[in-house]
């Protein structure tokens, strides 16, 4: 007997609104191993946070849901700095009107200062802010990081920073070279070139001079670890020193970077394109730079969905758009997830802390048997979550 329409619309409306009760139980109650990690989320310094996207009159809006995220879970968020560095780099250049493919030279005003003129991964063999950025974007580089760091200094990150609405991330160090402590807040001078070498542009050694108002709270970490000395100290590490960007700010800085204006960030419309092209790219993806899939796999930075395996992803219509962070036991990810097969499009952030020694700087953090599992589950279970609650839309 076939059921009636009002029957059927009855149905639809009940499923929807089951699917509208979300709550995080439902989905880490899917997982024997998601449940395990969140009935123990302080001690794994679990946080997430996830963003249901729908569609009114082509406009997203978005519903934000949090599970233990909150300034009393500290985590170190590595690598994830990188997406508002490179926002910043393209909203400097456009300030000084120097254009980002620009030959980029490095120079030393100190002994920790590195000088580079030369990078033979990019086409012509030069380094520029548009490379650096591909390199952070693509595999994480951290060279990258400290040059583009460089070019900006600490004054005018932070200063932006503010006024941006972010008052309370730092970043205050580079993440290669031998600087350590207060000469991390001292930027080396440098100079852009154009492709003939004349020059467009030079910057004087910078010295930070802004003081922080708040303490970072809650960043005393493990139960002891090796200091730079290759001594272990007994006692947690304190990380205060460090940089610090909260999940939450990650989360809505690629939220805006993708869906706000691009002049919102300081940027032009083709810059906001790009970094979007590039935090969703694949290594393989990429000419210049060239990279050895053996070790820049597809899932290298893809930590959600793909994490746990190193297999090609193939010709998925899943487009992961993301940042990644992964240093002293914490892995982090914070990522737009769109499918344009099935219409499933959110957004999802996770930081995670596989560290059981409680000892860090020792070498064995439990990322491939804890962190990446999680993620990796994690980012499945929401995007089949998301297929159900897309499943009414797609029948309407």
């Amino acid at each position: 007997m076939r059921k009636s329409k009002l029957s059927v619309l009855l149905s639809l409306f009940f499923f929807q609104a089951l699917l509208a009760q979300f709550s995080f139980d439902s989905i880490l109650n899917q997982s024997p191993f998601l449940k395990k990690i969140s009935m123990q989320k302080d001690n794994y310094h679990l946080q997430i946070i996830y963003t249901q996207i729908d569609y009114t009159n082509g406009q997203p809006e978005f519903k934000d849901y949090y599970f233990n995220t909150g300034n009393e879970n500290y985590f170190y968020c590595a690598s994830l700095v990188k997406l508002p560095l490179s926002i910043l780099a393209y909203k400097k250049l456009n300030e000084i009107g120097v254009p980002a493919k620009s030959i980029l030279f490095t120079d030393s005003s100190r002994l920790c200062h590195r000088t580079v003129k030369r990078d033979t991964s990019a086409a012509k063999g030069y380094p520029s802010i548009e490379h650096y950025v591909k390199k952070m974007f693509l595999i994480s580089d951290n060279e990258a990081f400290s040059r583009t760091y460089e070019f900006l200094g600490v004054d005018y990150i932070h200063q932006n920073l503010k006024n941006w609405g972010y008052p309370e991330i730092r970043i205050i160090n580079r993440y290669d070279g031998n600087c350590a402590g207060a000469d991390h807040l001292i930027s080396n001078p440098l100079r852009f070139f154009d492709d003939k070498l004349n020059l467009l542009y030079s910057q004087a050694e910078q010295i930070g001079s802004l003081k922080f108002d708040t303490a970072i709270p809650n960043a005393l970490v493990g139960k002891a670890y090796y200091n730079t000395k290759n001594k272990k100290v007994n006692g947690p590490k304190d990380f205060s020193s460090m940089n610090y960007l909260p999940l939450s700010n990650c989360h809505k800085i690629l939220r805006d970077l993708i869906y706000e204006p691009a002049s919102n960030s300081g940027l032009k419309e083709d810059q906001q394109a790009f970094l979007i092209q590039y935090l969703s790219a694949l290594p393989r993806q990429s000419m210049y730079p060239k990279y050895d899939t053996k070790v820049f796999y597809d899932s290298y930075k893809k930590y959600f969905i793909y994490g746990d395996s190193k297999k090609s992803i193939g010709d998925s219509s899943v487009i992961i758009t993301n940042i990644v962070g992964q240093s002293y036991g914490f892995m982090s990810d914070c990522a737009r997830i769109k499918d344009g097969k099935s219409g499933v499009e959110f957004m999802l952030s996770a930081v995670i802390y596989a560290n059981e020694d409680e000892i860090i700087n020792d070498g064995k953090y439990d990322y491939k048997t804890i962190a990446l599992p999680f993620l990796a589950e994690l980012g499945r279970q929401f995007y089949n979550y998301e297929l159900r609650r897309n499943l009414p839309k797609q029948k309407q």
